[in-house]
């Protein structure tokens, strides 16, 4: 035996052979059996698992449409006032055209003459008979005296809506120094008149000689009280007539 076991290959029949090499053909037989066999236990085994992971993915998935939710709510809180905005920007842009319509050019009617003529293209007008041409005349002075009218009356609703302050009361100017002149009555022939001659004295400004002149003048005399020949004293007055600037004050020295 011990012969044959050193040396099967040598003595061993066909049938001891297959004999041998049957169990060697039945082991990898069972081992896939048994392999086959734990194969579905292993793969039971994860499933239990997913069974329980699936009730976490099931809550999990009714947390996501609240998640979704709430960028839908801010969205809508988001694009509520951006609606509110719309109508108050809208609002607003109405009054920009008219901000922009107040500041016109205001043109005298001198520039807008000048500026109709720039802009006239040169053509002629046809020939107007002389009644055509009376008939524009007239439509014209129609026009401007319906235009004067209207200003007229604005002008009028104007102050009366605005009437002027009280003028301030006149300031008195001081009374100053009156002027005086003495001198001798030499005509009274007129009524309320007497002219009187005044004699001035005084040096000359480079020789300082003595240089006497005289000149006369008109005074109002109301009573007639100087005659010729009188001293008076004249006191300056209002005027009182074409020549007469002066008004008899006194009589200081009758004529002898």
């Amino acid at each position: 035996m011990a012969e044959n076991e050193e040396n099967p290959t040598e003595e061993q029949t066909p049938e001891a052979a297959a004999e041998e090499a049957a169990p060697v053909t039945d082991a990898p037989a069972e081992d896939a059996a048994e392999a086959a066999a734990e194969a579905p236990a292993q793969e039971e085994a994860p499933e239990e698992p997913a069974a329980e992971e699936a009730p976490a993915e099931e809550a999990a998935a009714p947390e996501e449409p609240a998640a979704e939710e709430a960028p839908a709510e801010e969205a809508a809180a988001l694009e509520e006032p951006a609606a509110e905005e719309a109508p108050a920007e809208e609002a607003a842009a109405p009054e920009e055209p008219a901000a922009e319509a107040e500041p016109q050019e205001q043109l005298s009617p001198k520039e807008r003459r000048r500026r109709s003529r720039s802009t006239h293209s040169g053509e002629a007008r046809p020939a107007r008979t002389i009644e055509e041409r009376a008939q524009e005349r007239a439509d014209r002075r129609s026009r401007k005296a319906a235009h004067r009218r209207a200003y007229r009356a604005k002008v009028r609703e104007r102050r009366a809506a605005n009437p002027p302050a009280q003028p301030p009361a006149p300031v008195e100017k001081p009374a100053g120094r009156i002027k005086v002149r003495q001198g001798i009555v030499v005509s009274d022939k007129a009524d309320k008149t007497i002219t009187v001659r005044i004699d001035v004295a005084s040096p000359h400004r480079r020789y300082k000689k003595i240089v006497r002149s005289s000149s006369t003048l008109a005074a109002h005399d109301e009573n007639n009280e100087a005659h010729t020949g009188d001293t008076v004293r004249l006191i300056e007055s209002r005027p009182l007539s074409r020549t007469k600037r002066w008004r008899l004050a006194e009589v200081l020295e009758r004529a002898r």
